[in-house]
């Protein structure tokens, strides 16, 4: 009998072909790449500032305390904690920030979660009006209202400024703590998030299984009592989700306690920074170490959390709660009122501002004579003879604000390109991936951005790339990089959504057709999501025309238009900065239009808006 050899495999070509294999899928390539580039461009900052608060600055404290000029020391660190000035410099804004973080989420579910509540599951008139204009402070650059409550509510006699409307016509004068500090920066950075939590939480309130809340009605459950055993808990992921995202953004926020004259590790921050380099560095790392607390929060809750099914098969039609024949009106009109001053009221004020002939002279309402009014600040063309321009020409002619303006279109356009190419592909490669470490990881990685501090990853950014090594300062290259690094979140978050939503059939067929990747992409997955992945372009455009905290350090005051109100502000040319604010405003809201127009692509789309 003759003997057969079997052949052993050839474990090199098996190998072979597991690779072939492995890289024959895109999402993997996808993956791969992303994976490091994101673990360079999230992780190289962060180790940049780590060493920078070790590292010796000549002409600042740590060369005055080491009596060296180079080198490494961790006096930043025993100086900031433990010197008569920590109070000063390290607790006293700590302990703003969380207050301020804190009573912002607070405000931003109570006011947001009311109106979602109002929108979906009562007979409120007026709901398609409100939900389009609700989402409207958000929209519009985060400094907006909080310049509106100083032309509001300052007054000379009070805070030692210009006299506001309200103090200039009728004589009336608020308190120190309601003008300036905690209450008015939480109130503006309230009603700034407000929109983020009627869009979670009105979702869920309209997509909420009627049957739920109508067995415990025939149980004879009191109404309060279904409110708060049935109802709240099926919101709660979505009011975690709120203070997530709310936390993080009002602690890094800059703007706001700048303009309302709350110190905290932001506006600390800039203070610090030329004379107390290395300790600035340390507060930075501070808001990062919050960041990264909010995310490892977010995981343990997606492991942690309850079940909550809000979607069934069958469900009986929500019954809409009656708040009375005239209530029904009373509480549209309440609300039609307070979107008026936080939406509609701002544009008014900033364009009136533009025509006073100074800061607070609001004697044209009070006389009736137009006369009282000014064009100077719009059509001067020259800077010599104008008294109190500061050598500026009008808002027309004047070359600083429309270079800036035009700078502004070309960062916020190639960041939301680059951003929203990016962020797709990621959302379409996790998505495929979804149950693999790696994808979690890239996925985790992506969204680490926004969930820090926006003045803490700008100053990483400015230490890594402005040194004797790489200087990129005051270029658009490095605004570029700080700002996709910084809004891929959107993208990758919107795409990744949408993505979750395609069956894996739809490409398989495609597959076993030999249709190559592009043409998948293009044919059938961007068609099908294309209102979710456009929205993924336009939210890191409309993020960056109005982005201050971010670009803060990496570029001189006049290179963009945040930058550039932030110069006229300190010049006391509130004319120019309230024009600005006017200028960026009506940007906004054009593209915003323009887009909804034409994708139908909406914020507040499928809660109220339609």
């Amino acid at each position: 009998m003759q003997t057969q050899t079997i052949a052993k495999p050839d474990k090199s070509a098996i190998f072979k072909n597991k690779v072939k294999t492995w890289f024959s899928q895109p999402q993997n390539i996808i993956l791969l790449l992303f994976g490091i580039v994101l673990t360079f461009s999230t992780v190289a900052p962060i180790i940049a500032i780590v060493k920078d608060t070790f590292a010796i600055h000549p002409g600042t404290i740590d060369q005055h305390l080491t009596k060296r000029v180079s080198g490494y020391t961790i006096v930043n660190y025993t100086d900031l904690f433990t010197s008569k000035l920590a109070k000063t410099n390290l607790w006293v804004p700590l302990l703003n920030t969380v207050i301020l973080s804190v009573l912002t989420c607070f405000i931003s579910i109570l006011f947001g979660g009311l109106f979602a509540f109002l929108v979906t599951r009562t007979d409120m008139k007026f709901k398609k009006y409100l939900s389009s204009i609700f989402i409207f402070p958000y929209i519009m650059p985060q400094w907006t209202l909080a310049v509106v409550w100083q032309h509001m509510f300052y007054s000379n006699k009070v805070t030692g400024t210009s006299d506001g409307l309200l103090a200039a016509i009728f004589n009336v004068y608020f308190p120190h703590w309601w003008c300036q500090g905690v209450f008015p920066s939480a109130m503006v950075l309230g009603l700034h998030y407000a929109p983020f939590a009627y869009i979670l939480i009105g979702g869920i309130f309209k997509n909420m299984d009627a049957n739920l809340e109508e067995a415990a009605t025939i149980l004879d459950t009191p109404k309060w009592k279904i409110m708060f055993k049935v109802t709240l808990p099926m919101i709660k992921p979505a009011i975690l989700s709120t203070i997530l995202l709310v936390f993080g953004s009002a602690m890094g926020s800059y703007p706001v306690p700048h303009y309302l004259n709350l110190t905290t590790l932001s506006t600390k921050y800039i203070s610090m920074n030329s004379k107390y380099t290395g300790e600035a560095s340390i507060l930075a790392i501070i808001m990062m170490i919050f960041g990264v607390l909010i995310l490892g929060m977010n995981q343990l809750s997606l492991k942690s959390r309850k079940n909550y099914t809000t979607v069934t098969g069958k469900s009986g039609q929500l019954t809409k709660l009656s708040i009375g024949k005239a209530g029904k009106y009373i509480v549209g009109i309440i609300f039609i009122l307070i979107t008026f001053f936080t939406s509609i009221w701002p544009i008014v004020l900033f364009a009136l501002e533009t025509f006073l002939p100074n800061p607070g002279d609001y004697s044209f309402l009070y006389t009736g004579n137009l006369a009282h009014l000014t064009t100077k600040w719009w059509i001067t063309n020259e800077n010599i003879t104008e008294n109190g321009m500061y050598g500026q020409p009008g808002i027309l002619y004047n070359n600083t604000i429309w270079h800036a303006f035009f700078g502004t279109l070309f960062l916020a356009v190639v960041c939301a390109l680059i951003a929203g190419t990016i962020g797709t592909l990621i959302g379409y490669a996790v998505a495929k991936k979804r149950r693999n470490k790696w994808a979690n990881y890239v996925n985790n990685v992506a969204f680490l951005p926004y969930l820090m501090p926006s003045i803490a990853v700008g100053a990483a950014f400015f230490i890594l790339f402005s040194n004797e090594h790489i200087n990129l300062f005051n270029t658009y290259t490095l605004l570029i990089i700080a700002g996709v690094v910084k809004y891929i979140p959107f993208a990758s978050r919107s795409s990744l959504n949408s993505m979750l939503q395609i069956s894996n059939e739809l490409e398989e067929a495609a597959i076993i057709m030999n249709t190559s990747w592009i043409k998948r992409m293009t044919r059938i997955i961007i068609p099908i999501q294309k209102s979710s992945i456009i929205s993924g372009y336009l939210l890191p455009f409309m993020t960056c025309l109005r982005e201050l905290s971010l670009f803060l350090l990496l570029c001189t005051q006049g290179f963009i238009l945040s930058t550039t109100l932030d110069y006229f502000d300190e010049m006391g040319l509130y004319a120019f900065s309230s024009a600005i604010n006017l200028i960026l405003i009506v940007t906004i809201l054009v593209f915003n239009t323009l887009v909804n127009k034409l994708t139908g692509a909406s914020l507040d789309s499928g809660i109220g808006g339609k």
